[in-house]
């Protein structure tokens, strides 16, 4: 076993019992290799012993299997004995099958054969019986029947078309006689408006085959009768025009033009079955197509008499000559002779609806087209063009470029109006003109945008931007440019109200108008949105909106201006209480210092300034333009303290005065604006704070890191230098911080 393992582990060098291996042997001459050949060679044999001996073990084993393998042969003999016999009953039984098989095939095919026959015999017999039919009921003039008898025939010609010629030659000559009958009797119907006869004979027209003509003739007679509708009214339309002294019945255009439509939508909508029964989807296309040129011809007629007897070229050439178009609006027309607005309006709204008419009525049908699904690819596009590139929609465009100059007109002589006839609102911060004007300027663009034309929504806003930045900005701004605002605000030294009021209500005016403007903008822009889908179209919106944003700032500056200028009125009256502040110590002692406790040395006086100059007009102004004026004064006396502060010398005691005398300035301060002052007073405040250290040193812990939540708004220099206020600060030490 150990030289079997060995020889496992450790393989022999030559292949024994071949002839290289025998030839290798006689090869050797090194006594050495050859004893460890012999070794190996022993090794092998030692080896081929274990493994004999292991065979040898197993042979009884063998023994057995042998035995039953041939006990088992006797038994295969007999299987297969027994498959042979099921083998030929299987094969037997298979040539059967086959035989049966192909006579059922035969009878298959014979049976097949006789029901064709019976079939095309059946056929024969029911064309007889439809020439018959059809002849019986032409003498009966039961055309129903009739039709019937030649549908089914064609039917049955369709299946066997190889007999019957005789039989077909017979039955055309009666369908051709029945289409002819039933021609004459839809065209008499048509003629005596008689709309059951023609339902009745246009049905006809499918089991006769010719449904493309029935669709033809029926689709004229529909256009025929909107087409009579439609010229009765315009008809009484003209007599009323004619009978202008007779002003108790208005000229109705609009419904006119509502009439037409609604007779067009009705005709397709009611007739929708038939059209489909000739035709399919095509059949409606096709009808839309054909009312749609009714439309062209009567709708057109409608707006050019609309637009004659609303005597529109010579409006507009009116309102062009006059200069008082959306692109000359800058010479206030006074004076000048032209166009009622009242009058106007009255042709805006009539022209709006007449506009929004045509658009809705365009809309639904081509959203009904393209509602379809089984239609022509290149039909469905076609008819669709057809709505916008037609006559109706050519006048409509001519009467949108009226509608557009007559809307700036409107817009424009009610602007300079409300300007013209500005007055005190009682109870009102501003004046009538700011709400006046931008009622119309809402008014004129929300009626743009509802005639769905993009064109008209765009002229009009440019219109609106052009008025608000020249004569609406201009007069906004004429009072402050008064001279002598100053004396007349404060005659005799005291706030006269009646002017006090007047600057308040045109500042207000300023700021009223700046958040109009942005409300403006902000509906017109959502009222896009929902009209206007096409990202062109709101590109294009968004662009002129982008001028009203731009003039709410222009209002703004505006205001800011007027604000200082109200300010630079007011803080004279305050300065001679801060140069009081000059002269006031800060080097306290502990007497001055409980002195300054009971009795304030200048921050009293100089809030009753404030009070006094200032606080009367909190009533007249808007809480954004208080706010901002109390907080243009702040800055003011703000920069005076820091600068005054700078100039003196303080002790500990003045440092902690200073920083009672600032929180005095914010407490009140706070009480008399909504918004925070205290970022007005920072710096004020961070003095204050730097007079109250202890040492030089102390400073290190508020500065840099060590600042948290505060923001430093004095600089390092800012900072030395106010730490040299201090009397008991060496200047030595100052210097050597690192800040």
């Amino acid at each position: 076993m150990e030289s079997s393992r060995a020889m496992e582990s450790d393989p022999p060098s030559i292949n024994f019992g071949t002839q290289e291996a025998l030839h290798h042997v006689r090869s050797l001459t090194d006594v050495g290799a050859m004893t460890r050949l012999l070794h190996e060679c022993i090794a092998y044999q030692r080896a081929l012993d274990l493994n004999l001996d292991s065979l040898l073990s197993q042979r009884s084993d063998l023994d057995k299997h042998l035995s039953r393998l041939q006990n088992s042969s006797q038994v295969l003999e007999i299987v297969k004995s027994d498959a042979d016999h099921v083998l030929s009953n299987v094969s037997s039984t298979c040539d059967l099958a086959d035989h049966v098989s192909a006579k059922v095939r035969e009878l298959d095919l014979a049976q097949s054969r006789v029901n064709s026959t019976l079939l095309r015999l059946d056929a024969i017999v029911e064309r007889t019986n439809c020439i018959d039919g059809v002849k019986q009921a032409l003498d009966a003039q039961d055309y129903e029947s009739a039709a019937k008898f030649v549908q089914r025939f064609i039917q049955i010609e369709s299946e066997y078309r190889d007999s019957g010629s005789e039989q077909r030659d017979q039955l055309m000559e009666s369908k051709k006689l029945l289409e002819s009958i039933v021609k004459k009797k839809l065209n008499a119907a048509v003629d005596q408006r008689d709309h059951m006869n023609v339902l009745r004979f246009i049905r006809l027209y499918t089991p006769l085959g010719i449904e493309e003509e029935g669709l033809q003739a029926y689709v004229s007679y529909l256009r025929k009768v909107i087409g009579m509708r439609s010229r009765l009214e315009f008809e009484h339309l003209m007599e009323l025009m004619e009978q202008k002294s007779n002003q108790s019945q208005q000229v109705n255009f609009v419904g006119c033009l509502t009439n037409l439509f609604k007779d067009i939508v009705l005709a397709i909508e009611e007739n929708d079955d038939i059209l489909r029964g000739l035709c399919g989807e095509d059949g409606i296309v096709y009808a839309i197509c054909e009312l749609q040129e009714e439309c062209d011809s009567r709708g057109s007629m409608v707006l050019k008499k609309y637009m004659e007897y609303r005597r529109l070229p010579k409006l507009s050439s009116e309102i062009n000559a006059q200069n008082m178009s959306l692109l000359d609006v800058g010479v206030a027309g006074v004076g000048n002779e032209g166009p009622d607005p009242r009058e106007v309006e009255l042709i805006l709204e009539e022209i709006l609806s007449l506009m929004q008419l045509g658009e809705d009525y365009t809309e639904f049908m081509v959203s009904k087209i393209k509602g379809l699904s089984n239609v022509d690819p290149d039909l469905a596009p076609r008819a669709t063009k057809s709505f916008r590139s037609g006559s109706f929609s050519k006048v409509v465009q001519d009467i949108t470029g009226f509608y557009v100059i007559l809307e700036g007109f409107f817009m424009v002589e009610n602007v300079r109006k409300a300007i013209r006839i500005d007055e005190h609102v009682p109870d009102s911060l501003t004046t009538s003109m700011v709400d006046d004007v931008f009622y119309v300027l809402q008014s004129c663009l929300r009626r743009a945008i509802s005639t769905l034309n993009i064109s008209s929504v765009i002229a009009v806003l440019s219109g609106a931007s052009s008025l608000l930045s020249n004569e609406y900005h201009e007069a906004l701004q004429q009072k402050m440019r008064e001279p002598n605002l100053g004396a007349k605000l404060f005659l005799g030294g005291v706030g006269v109200q009646k002017t006090g009021t007047e600057i308040a209500t045109v500042l207000n005016n300023m700021d009223v108008s700046s958040e109009y403007v942005l409300k403006l903008k902000h509906e017109i822009e959502e009222q896009c949105l929902e009209v206007f889908p096409a990202p062109a179209d709101r590109e294009k919106v968004k662009s002129c909106l982008s001028e009203l944003g731009d003039m709410s700032n222009t209002f703004k500056q505006a205001l800011n201006s007027g604000l200082e200028q109200l300010v630079a009125t007011v803080t004279p009256r305050i300065r001679p209480v801060l140069d009081n502040v000059a002269t006031i110590s800060y080097e306290l002692s502990e007497a001055e210092y409980a002195e300054n406790e009971v009795n304030d040395p200048w921050v009293q006086r100089l809030l009753h300034a404030v009070e006094t100059n200032a606080a009367w007009l909190q009533s007249l102004m808007t809480t954004n333009n208080y706010d901002s004026f109390i907080h243009l004064i702040i800055e003011f006396l703000v920069k005076r303290l820091e600068v005054i502060m700078m100039q003196k010398r303080f002790s500990q005691l003045g440092g902690l005065q200073l920083d009672r005398d600032c929180r005095a300035l914010v407490s009140h301060f706070s009480s008399m604006t909504q918004r925070t002052v205290r970022d007005k007073f920072a710096r004020l405040t961070q003095m204050a704070t730097i007079l109250n250290l202890e040492k030089v040193s102390e400073i290190l812990d508020f500065w840099g890191e060590n600042s948290g939540p505060m923001t430093w708004r004095l600089t390092p220099a800012e900072v030395r230098r106010v730490l040299g206020l201090r009397v008991d600060f060496k200047s030595e030490a100052i210097a050597a911080l690192k800040l």
